[in-house]
């Protein structure tokens, strides 16, 4: 077990009163409530832990004393400690993360009586996603760019030009629609991307997420076939699940979708929708090219099927970069186009927008009312001020170019340390690789050593064990982590483990 330093433990913000017993009993609580260490599980020897965090053998048996009176740890005499069953004392909130975690798995959702989810889920990953938010050098699976590439002062500046205004104007409910002149700033960048929709074809809701649940709740009865990407971003398998859906997925070429798989797909499933990114697919970062863009419109035409195109990251992809919306084409008969900004900036912003056919968007409306009414009318004025005062086009440049600065080195140091890329893709954040061990193993190791990796078991619809996994290039320059990576492929290898380790 690799020794993670006790001042890389989170810390609450008193945690320079924190003693060495203290914060060792805050790492062992994590470790556990992480599933990182399972119930059943034998903890470090005291002996071996006291030397991999450099404290007292006595500081080790106090924090494991502690452990055990908070019900985390068994004491079983001249055996050592070991991780206790704590279904007991799961609190309401962990028993519903829990359940959330085994509904994402989209053939076996159940409501009661569901097994324990594994080490590494969904769940898991979003709790240390949040984690590892304050320290993005040790997250090269974080989903975000890191808050020091971003650009605070675009948001506090149209927070200031929105207090100078007066307050009345944010006491109603607002629209269901979303706050209309932003609905119209967005009707002039679409129009730069050749996609025709007016403002009442467009409709704002709290991100992507939201966006593919309303989406889901209209369009998506039990029985009906989704068709997803395989790799495709995770969280919205757990949603169409939910639904009752079959999740079905695509599988992907170094050079965008396998389209004859797809066909053969549709041909065998009739899809009610598919899902795809069209620009910097996450996770592979390829994009469409106008042949395969025309390819699956023909394909939606003559087996009927929605196309829900997912651009949200369009805004990292430069101009004359060879990609195809498949909207541009469609102009949004068929085709629903959804965008957000929490990749260029802030995570936390959460305004995104669908839009669509006119029937399609008062429908979407009407939906996100019977769900909650309307979405923050206060993010949305924020939003139309930073893509009004001049100053959002300069910060995605400047994202841009940063993400170029670091690729090919990123790119390098996976290769150097034993991996291979899926693609190499000259836009965005992301970098699909193969580990050649187990990547579910290879996560686990990471998190004892203090990184947040992201296995590609989680971008597949059946979370099928694999050796892939998604890297963000922004989040690659912890000097430790080729080291971290080489040394534990060369110990699979010695151990003749390969792909089963």
């Amino acid at each position: 077990m690799s020794s993670v330093p006790l001042d890389q433990i989170p810390a609450p913000h008193d945690a320079a009163t924190l003693t060495l017993v203290d914060q060792l009993v805050q790492w062992g609580r994590r470790r556990i409530e992480e599933r990182v260490f399972r119930p059943g599980m034998r903890m470090p020897s005291i002996r071996k832990l006291a030397l991999d965090k450099g404290v007292s053998r006595f500081t080790v048996v106090e924090a494991y004393e502690r452990l055990v009176a908070q019900g985390y740890l068994d004491s079983r005499r001249g055996s050592g400690f070991y991780v206790r069953e704590r279904l007991a004392l799961v609190t309401g909130g962990e028993r519903a993360s829990v359940t959330a975690g085994a509904s994402a798995r989209p053939e076996g959702a159940t409501t009661a009586a569901a097994p324990a989810p594994p080490t590494i889920d969904v769940v898991w990953l979003l709790r240390n996603m949040l984690h590892t938010s304050t320290r993005p050098e040790k997250g090269p699976g974080l989903g975000y760019l890191p808050a020091r590439w971003l650009d605070g002062e675009l948001l506090t500046g149209a927070m200031r030009s929105l207090g100078r205004q007066s307050g009345t104007q944010l006491l109603g409910f607002g629209s269901p629609q979303g706050f209309l002149p932003l609905r119209q700033q967005l009707q002039t960048r679409m129009a730069e991307l050749e996609i025709g929709a007016t403002p009442d074809q467009i409709v704002l809701v709290s991100g992507i997420t939201q966006a593919i649940d309303l989406l889901a709740r209209i369009y998506v009865q039990p029985g009906d076939t989704v068709i997803v990407g395989d790799p495709a971003w995770f969280q919205m398998f757990g949603r169409f699940a939910s639904q009752g859906a079959r999740l079905v997925g695509m599988p992907y070429t170094p050079e965008g979708p396998d389209l004859d798989a797809l066909e053969a797909l549709v041909e065998t499933w009739r899809p009610r929708m598919l899902v795809i990114n069209s620009v910097l697919q996450n996770p592979t970062g390829t994009s469409l090219t106008a042949a395969q863009a025309f390819r699956i419109l023909r394909l939606a035409e003559q087996y009927d099927f929605i196309v829900v195109e997912d651009d949200i990251y369009g805004d990292l992809c430069p101009a004359g970069y060879p990609a195809t919306r498949l909207a541009s084409l469609d102009q949004l008969r068929r085709v629903i186009y959804l965008g957000s900004f929490s990749k260029t900036l802030a995570p936390n912003l959460r305004v995104g927008y669908i839009a669509s056919a006119l029937d399609v968007a008062q429908a979407v409306a009407d939906q996100k009312m019977l769900v909650g009414m309307t979405s923050p009318e206060l993010n949305e004025r924020v939003l139309y001020r930073v893509l009004t005062e001049g100053h959002y086009r300069r910060h995605v440049e400047r994202l841009r170019g940063r993400l170029d600065g670091v690729r090919d080195k990123a790119a390098r140091m996976l290769e150097r340390a034993g991996l291979r890329l899926f693609a190499a893709p000259g836009a965005g954040m992301f970098l699909w690789a193969d580990s050649g061990v187990d990547a579910d193993a290879l996560t686990a190791a990471g998190h004892e050593a203090g990184f947040l990796l992201t296995p590609g078991s989680l971008f597949s619809p059946h979370q099928s064990p694999t050796t892939w996994m998604r890297f963000n290039i922004a989040n690659c320059g912890d000097p430790a982590l080729p080291a971290f990576l080489a040394d534990y492929l060369e110990g699979v290898a010695r151990r003749g483990g390969g792909a089963q380790a």
